[in-house]
């Protein structure tokens, strides 16, 4: 089963991509951050929790729980568990790496070899909010598995698809600079300008997960972000 839907759903412009009983999936805009931080601004948990008692005029507390994160300046897939039931079996899920998750990232060098697995042992900086990628383990690090390949070549940039193998800080972000092919818009790992909204051309493109209570196999699908570039990615 496949779930591509792209629509917008007001109040709050929010993208519902699939909903059921158990979860909602939604296509997150660069900008918004998955879970309340320091930083005060309103969570899109807090969104879809308003979304979900407006649509179902729910007097009391919406139940919802956070599954995964993605980073603010990224944008794609992020789902929501709408049950207890279904919260600790996603959770499960997502730890023991039995998801499938593919990301699309636009770089602006051409990797040496286009398609590839990278392993790199990322030390995270908390105070820096960033990961450093080494090309052996070192003290306090994790090791990071992707598989990329090259499949779009635009005119000044070119489109990476990423299988990611683990999920670590920022693993995607540091892993690509590590060769050279550092993300539009990514400021913090060396990107030589930033992007008009702020953001980072790196997109949760497709998800596949077990249904965690109907144990279908079952797979979303996120349209990227409206702008030049990501339109060149998608045009024929």
């Amino acid at each position: 089963m496949s779930i591509n839907n792209n629509r917008h759903s007001s109040p709050n412009n929010l993208q519902v991509i699939f909903e059921d009983n158990h979860l909602i999936v939604v296509n997150k805009r660069v900008g918004d951050i998955v879970q309340g931080d320091k930083t005060g601004d309103d969570p899109l948990s807090e969104v879809v929790k308003e979304y979900l008692k407006e649509k179902y005029n729910k007097p009391g507390n919406v139940y919802l729980g956070v599954v995964h994160r993605l980073d603010r300046p990224t944008s794609g897939i992020v789902v929501f568990a709408k049950t207890s039931k279904a919260l600790p079996r996603l959770n499960k899920m997502f730890a023991q790496g039995e998801t499938k998750k593919i990301y699309w990232a636009v770089v602006k060098n051409l990797p040496e070899q286009e398609s590839g697995s990278l392993t790199h042992w990322l030390v995270r900086n908390p105070k820096q909010n960033k990961s450093y990628a080494h090309s052996k383990e070192v003290p306090n690090s994790k090791e990071a598995v992707l598989d990329y390949k090259v499949i779009k070549k635009l005119d000044n940039y070119f489109l990476l698809e990423i299988d990611l193998k683990t999920g670590r800080h920022h693993q995607i972000r540091a892993q690509l600079a590590a060769m050279g092919c550092i993300i539009k818009g990514d400021l913090k790992y060396g990107a030589d300008r930033s992007n008009k909204d702020g953001g980072i051309h790196l997109h949760a493109r497709s998800l596949a997960i077990l249904h965690p209570v109907k144990k279908e196999p079952i797979t979303f699908v996120a349209a990227p972000p409206k702008d030049a570039v990501w339109n060149a990615c998608i045009s024929e």
